[in-house]
């Protein structure tokens, strides 16, 4: 496809308008978005930040960072940035690119703009060819990068005219990245616990059971408030994408193996549950409440006992000898019974 003629005019500075939450989140998922699509290219980093402030603007799109950077990424097909949707957040960058990356999201919410792309809303590598590229406008390149407007006025200037939206979302799978994407009841009992300030030294954590290296199954600490045993999980579980936290505060009642877990007993004597799935999202901690008080949405459900067994059959008895209705007290005429003698043979008739 040959590049379209004419001019290719500059976005508008993008100013962010929310609150210092809103910011933080915004900036963590554009930060996100850059390194994840653009490697440590600072070129390639602000020209993705700029087409993603570009959708924020267009009615087609969501009208938050967060929610254009993750949109469709709940489904298993559908996400627009690739790498919100297919396992590459599990892959850890180190904290410098983060931090570069972070400073390019903040520049381009603080109103840098990168001219080149003009108002692209699409791009892809120039070695791939999507079925949607036929039906945009290609207006730049970008090192490897091909970028694409919509045709039409739907991709003039004057079509780019949605305010932008608030609150930005909270992005679970951005949460091993980002406090800010946290759950505010984990950031509560991190603080509360000390997990924040390292409390938890890795050589304390429990260890994988056997035969599920996603899943802990842990004698829970007394001693200390229940609340810890939330920091406890989150601790445990680190950067993992998908991570079950099981404890028990008697240590007799601990399973051996991940799959005993769901049996009926130790669900009904289990004290704690952490359970996450960042590709989902879910994130979610419950207590035992009958062994801890706590609100009932944080309580687990209690478990259906199983129906009783069938009661077995009466054994049988002695069988019941009716009287003769004729001579009340007398035996029922008629009736032959063990050890009686045998009857007589009837005549033969002549």
């Amino acid at each position: 496809m040959p590049f379209v003629p004419g001019p290719n005019p500059a976005a508008r500075p993008f100013r962010f308008g929310g609150d210092a939450d809103d910011l933080a989140r915004a900036t963590d998922c554009l930060a996100a978005a850059v390194l994840y699509e653009a490697g440590d290219d600072a070129k390639g980093q602000r020209a993705v930040a700029q087409v993603v402030l570009n959708r924020v603007r267009h009615p087609a799109f969501p009208a938050t960072v967060c929610g254009v950077v993750f949109q469709g990424s709940e489904r298993r097909t559908g996400c627009q940035f690739t790498f919100t949707c297919d396992g590459a957040l599990a892959r850890a960058y180190p904290e410098p690119l983060w931090e570069r990356a972070r400073a390019i999201a903040a520049a381009a919410l603080a109103g840098s703009v990168y001219a080149p792309v003009g108002h692209a809303t699409h791009y892809h590598t120039d070695w791939v060819v999507p079925y949607w590229q036929s039906s945009l406008a290609k207006i730049a390149a970008v090192d490897t990068h091909l970028f694409f407007r919509w045709s039409g006025w739907w991709g003039t200037p004057g079509a780019f005219r949605q305010r932008p939206g608030a609150p930005e979302p909270r992005i679970l799978q951005l949460a091993s990245h980002s406090p800010a994407h946290k759950l505010r009841e984990v950031l509560a009992v991190e603080q509360e616990a000390g997990v924040l300030t390292g409390r938890f030294a890795p050589a304390s954590l429990p260890r994988p059971a056997s035969d599920d290296a996603d899943t802990f199954l842990v004698a829970l600490d007394t001693a200390g408030p229940p609340e810890r045993w939330a920091a406890l999980a989150q601790a445990t579980c680190g950067d993992r994408v998908r991570c079950k936290f099981l404890g028990w505060r008697d240590p007799a009642a601990v399973p051996v193996q991940a799959g005993a877990a769901s049996e009926p007993a130790a669900l009904a004597t289990m004290s704690f549950s952490y359970l996450r799935n960042r590709a989902q999202p879910l994130e979610r901690m419950l207590w035992n409440c009958r062994q801890v008080p706590r609100p009932a949405t944080e309580c687990m459900r209690r478990a259906v006992a199983p129906p009783p067994p069938p009661s077995p059959p009466p054994p049988a008895g002695p069988a019941i000898i009716r009287n003769d209705p004729i001579q009340p007290g007398a035996p029922l005429s008629g009736v032959r019974r063990r050890g009686d003698p045998p009857p007589a043979p009837s005549p033969v008739p002549q």
